[in-house]
């Protein structure tokens, strides 16, 4: 999804660094063979988790949804020697591949993936982090919030994929619509909590940058 204008928008990424060879070949392997391919944070976006990842030098870092694990690798190029990156998905459909690739980068000691359902795997996290990657199933965006928030260490800072959800989140919502209710509600979670400071940046479809005090 993007909104600014398509000439603005190619400017932007042409003058972006180039995603490295490793991140090309797993784009291209992603839209290949998984079944909802545009779940990928690609080149662009993927620059920008990788520089937030690089500022913050995170020891530890939680990734709630690795579809095939671009999004981690991203990060993980930020992170400080010794440290360590969990990643949850449910699908184990697409491990396969996230697995191929993360044995192939320079963080395959580093990198933990894990198969099964946040909501259950979270609490049993005895990890502080110092970075929090959410992009997975849009209802539960407020369960994962409040699972985390205990486990984030000061100077934390989370991530929050998909928050604009297509501009659905300026329209009215139909009744049925959960995803976009539950968007609503945890977009001005993260504004008001005095816990935190928050800026939500117009990123494709929306990437919120929030800070622990």
């Amino acid at each position: 999804m993007h909104f600014l204008p398509e000439e603005i928008d190619d400017y932007a990424v042409q003058h972006t660094q180039n995603e490295p060879e490793l991140l090309r070949n797993l784009n291209r392997e992603t839209w290949r063979k998984a079944l909802l391919p545009r779940m990928l944070s690609g080149a662009y976006q993927g620059r920008i988790l990788s520089m937030i990842s690089k500022l913050s030098s995170p020891k530890t870092i939680l990734e709630i949804g690795t579809f095939t694990g671009y999004s981690a690798l991203c990060l993980a190029e930020g992170m400080q020697k010794g440290g360590k990156l969990i990643t949850i998905d449910k699908n184990e459909e697409l491990e396969p591949i996230s697995t191929k690739y993360f044995e192939l980068s320079e963080y395959s000691t580093q990198i933990m993936p894990i198969i099964g359902n946040a909501i259950d795997i979270i609490p049993t996290l005895h990890e502080k982090f110092d970075l929090v990657f959410i992009d997975a199933d849009k209802s539960n965006y407020i369960n994962y919030f409040n699972m985390i928030i205990g486990k984030l260490n000061p100077g934390g800072i989370i991530l929050s994929d998909n928050v604009l959800w297509s501009g659905k989140v300026i329209a009215k919502t139909a009744e049925k619509d959960i995803d976009t209710k539950v968007l609503k509600e945890y977009n001005l979670l993260l504004k008001e909590d005095p816990r935190l400071e928050t800026v939500l940046l117009p990123i494709r479809d929306g990437l919120t940058i929030s800070r622990k005090l």
